[in-house]
């Protein structure tokens, strides 16, 4: 079975307590989760597709959020706990939730023929969901970790890995 591996948004703006968009403790907690998937994949060869938020100065989500993740910028940076470790990885940066919206993923997924992906990552309840949202629409079998996601708010992370699990029909273990 061929697996490609999903990390979304472990950067340092939302893993470093000193930025505006610090994800939680509970976030920070799930890193030695993640590196583990990363190590499992780096075993094996499998890819590790590092999603990664990579905002422009106006970009319009800074009417939600604080601006954060900037382009060229250190929040905009993979943690340096998951950098090195994978033998084969590629880097998505995105201007939306999604991790399809405006970026190559679909290509790299379609050049792939993954049987399985697996997604770890923050925030559960936008970032992960709404990429989970687009596999799933692409008919993928996802596979995602509750211990390797977290958000802002714990009520919503657990609604959001409900919703996945329910509405979507991806495997939340």
């Amino acid at each position: 079975m061929s697996r490609v591996l999903l990390v979304v948004d472990m950067l340092e703006g939302f893993l470093r307590r000193q930025y505006p968009l610090y994800c939680s403790d509970r976030a920070a907690g799930i890193i030695p989760f993640v590196r583990k998937k990363v190590e499992e994949y780096g075993k094996t060869g499998e890819l590790v597709v590092f999603i990664a938020d990579n905002h422009d100065q106006d970009d319009l989500e800074f009417k939600k959020f604080p601006p954060h993740c900037l382009k060229g910028s250190r929040e905009s940076e993979v943690i340096s706990e998951l950098k090195g470790i994978a033998q084969r990885e590629i880097h998505v940066p995105k201007k939306r939730y999604s991790g399809f919206f405006g970026t190559n993923l679909e290509k790299i997924l379609q050049k792939e023929k993954p049987d399985l992906v697996e997604v770890v990552g923050v925030c559960t309840n936008i970032c992960v969901l709404y990429t989970v949202e687009e596999l799933e629409n692409r008919d993928c079998q996802v596979r995602v970790f509750k211990h390797g996601t977290a958000s802002f708010d714990k009520d919503a992370h657990e609604w959001a890995l409900k919703q996945m699990q329910t509405v979507l029909g991806a495997e939340v273990v």
